[in-house]
Formats: structure tokens, C-alpha cells, sequence
């Protein structure tokens, strides 16, 4: 299993497409700070909740300067009928290889319902203007994960 980010590490690079057909390169948002969340699945529950989430957040986020990049697994065709069917207004990449998500600390060894499975980790990072981490959180929950992460950047409401 990869290690899992620490603040003040270097946030490792990635361009993945995305469910536009473009694709989201990281060194491309240099000068914002970019918030990059992990999900296992689009269209699941879980995921959906906190896809919502980030969205209805997004404008106060964006106000703060921040971007907000949701990755997981599934195909960019998928996300684009996950946006469509949820009416997500953020940046949603595929990392089909786990290639990110395995840099990130994001993707390894879990518990789900009591047993150890390999998978994604539910997992949020928040990246600098300078590509630096300065905070991740492992293992989150979806449900209240934004209003919690709006609380720790001291993002009102």
C-alpha cells in the first residue's frame, strides 16, 4: 500500500480525463488551491451524497479559491451520465488505472463490513497554490464530509 500524504508533502501530479471528454491535468492549477476528493463508485449512494455536496458548495468554495476535483475509478462515460442525472456542477476524472488514486494514499487495503478488502479509500486532499498538501483526510464519511471540511478551511456558509 502506498504511504498516505501528510501537509507539506508534494501533491503527486496526475491528468486523467475527465467526463467532458478534456482532461484534468493538476500542474495546471497552479496558483489555486484545489481540493481533490476520492470515491469508490459514481451513481452510489454514498458517492452521490457527496458529490451533491461538493456541488451545492461549490460556488462558496470557488469564492474562498478553491477548485474542486472529484476522482474515482469509472469510466468517463459514466461520470458524464453521473453529472447528467445528478446535475453535478464539479470537475469529475477518471482514474480507470488507479494510478492517482494509488500516489494519493487513496487506493489499498480497507474494511468494509468487517472484513479487509483492497479498494478505494474514501479520501480527501487538499492541495496549495504551490502544489503542496496541507491537509488530507483518510476514510471519510460522505454524509457531513463537506460541511466538515468547510469548518477545518474556515469556509463559512
Amino acid at each position: 500500500m502506498t504511504d498516505r500524504l501528510s501537509p507539506g508533502d508534494a501533491a503527486p501530479d496526475f491528468d486523467l480525463p475527465t467526463d467532458d471528454g478534456s482532461s484534468v491535468h493538476l500542474a495546471d492549477l497552479r496558483g489555486r488551491k484545489v481540493i481533490v476528493y476520492f470515491y469508490p463508485a459514481a451513481m452510489t449512494p454514498g458517492c452521490t451524497t457527496q458529490a451533491c455536496d461538493f456541488s451545492e458548495s461549490l460556488n462558496t468554495l470557488e469564492a474562498a479559491g478553491y477548485t474542486v476535483v472529484g476522482i474515482s475509478p469509472d469510466k468517463p462515460e459514466k461520470l458524464a451520465r453521473f453529472r447528467e442525472r445528478d446535475h453535478l456542477t464539479i470537475t469529475l476524472a477518471s482514474d480507470a488505472d488507479r494510478a492517482a488514486m494509488t500516489a494519493y494514499g487513496a487506493y489499498g487495503e480497507k474494511k468494509l463490513y468487517g472484513k479487509v478488502v483492497t479498494g478505494v479509500i474514501r479520501s480527501t486532499i487538499v492541495v496549495d497554490e504551490d502544489g503542496k498538501v496541507t491537509l488530507a483526510h483518510y476514510n471519510v464519511r460522505a454524509t457531513g464530509h463537506v460541511s466538515k471540511l468547510r469548518r477545518d478551511l474556515g469556509i463559512d456558509a
